[in-house]
C-alpha cells in the first residue's frame, strides 16, 4: 500500500508561513490583495473563485472580484482589465480562462502587468520561467506540484522524472520547475513511442494528460512516486471525479502517490495567495 501524500498537510503549514508574511506586511501599512476577474458564471468558476475567497480569508489576505457580462465587448474589457492593471492596492490578478469566443483572449491575456500575473497567463510569465527568472510566476498547478514535494521531502536532485502531457498549463511549466531542482526530465504526450516502458523508467511520474485513469498498473514500477495532476469525471461513479491515474490498480504498486480529490488540486489556491504575496512584496521592494 503506497504512503498518500494529501494536500491538507501541505497547505495547513504554507498557510502558517505565509499569515507571518501577512501580518509582516501589513505592519508596515500594505495589504497584499488580489483582483479576480471573471466574465460570465461558469461552475467551475464559481467554484474555484470560492475556494480563492475562503484561503484568502484564512490567511488575512485581502480580495476584489471584477465581475462581468458574457457579452461585454472587447474594447469595454480590455479597458476593464487595464485599469484593474494599474490599481495599486491590487497585487496579484486571477483572469478566468477560457472567456467567451466573442473576446480574442490572446490580446486581453497580454494586457496583464507581468509583475501581477500570478497565474502566468501572458507570455511575459511563461518566458520568465522559462528563462529560469525566478521573478516569473508559473502556473498554480504546476507549482502545487513541487510544493507537495518540497513538503513531503522528495529529493529531486539527479531524479528521473517522467511528465505526461506537454500543455503550457502544467506539463511543459513542472518539467522546466523540475529541471530547476536539477531533475532530470522526460516530457511524453499522447504519440510518444511505448509510453508505458517510457514511465516505468522512471523515479517519479507526473500525470498531466487529461485523460481518466490512462496511467495503470502498466506505467509503473515498485518503488515509484506518482503525482497525479488530473481532474476528470469519472467515467465509473456518475458525479464523482478522478485523476488521470487508475488509483485502484497503480496505488498498490508504486511507492507514494497523490489522491484525487484531496491532492494537488486542493494546493493550487494556497500556491496563488503565495504567489499575491511575493507580487506584493517585489511591487514594494520587499523581496
Amino acid at each position: 500500500m503506497a504512503e498518500q501524500l494529501r494536500g491538507k498537510p501541505v497547505v495547513q503549514a504554507m498557510k502558517e508561513e505565509l499569515m507571518q508574511r501577512v501580518e509582516a506586511l501589513k505592519a508596515k501599512g500594505i495589504t497584499p490583495k488580489l483582483g479576480i476577474v471573471r466574465v460570465g458564471a461558469r461552475p467551475d468558476d464559481l467554484y474555484y473563485e470560492g475556494g480563492a475567497k475562503k484561503t484568502c480569508d484564512s490567511i488575512g489576505l485581502a480580495y476584489e472580484v471584477f465581475e462581468y457580462p458574457e457579452d461585454v465587448g472587447q474594447a469595454e474589457f480590455e479597458q476593464a482589465v487595464k485599469e484593474i492593471g494599474a490599481k495599486q492596492d491590487i497585487h496579484g490578478i486571477l483572469m478566468f480562462s477560457p472567456l467567451p469566443k466573442s473576446l480574442d483572449e490572446k490580446k486581453i491575456r497580454a494586457l496583464i502587468p507581468v509583475e501581477k500575473d500570478v497565474d502566468s497567463l501572458t507570455l511575459g510569465s511563461a518566458g520568465k520561467v522559462f528563462a529560469d527568472d525566478e521573478t516569473g510566476f508559473p502556473p498554480c498547478t504546476p507549482t502545487a506540484c513541487m510544493e507537495i514535494l518540497k513538503h513531503y521531502k522528495i529529493p529531486l536532485e539527479g531524479k528521473r522524472v517522467t511528465v505526461v502531457g506537454r500543455s503550457l498549463v502544467v506539463g511543459k511549466p513542472v518539467a522546466m520547475l523540475l529541471m530547476r531542482e536539477n531533475a532530470t526530465v522526460t516530457i511524453c504526450h499522447s504519440r510518444t513511442k511505448d509510453l508505458p516502458a517510457v514511465c516505468k523508467e522512471a523515479d517519479i511520474v507526473v500525470a498531466a494528460i487529461g485523460r481518466a485513469k490512462m496511467i495503470n498498473a502498466d506505467y509503473v514500477k515498485p518503488g515509484q512516486i506518482v503525482i497525479d495532476v488530473g481532474i476528470n469525471p469519472d467515467p465509473d461513479r456518475p458525479g464523482k471525479y478522478c485523476g488521470d491515474v487508475d488509483f485502484d490498480s497503480v496505488e498498490p504498486i508504486v511507492e507514494k502517490i497523490t489522491p484525487v480529490p484531496g491532492g494537488v488540486g486542493s494546493v493550487t489556491t494556497i500556491v496563488l495567495c503565495k504567489h499575491t504575496i511575493m507580487a506584493c512584496e517585489m511591487l514594494n521592494n520587499l523581496a
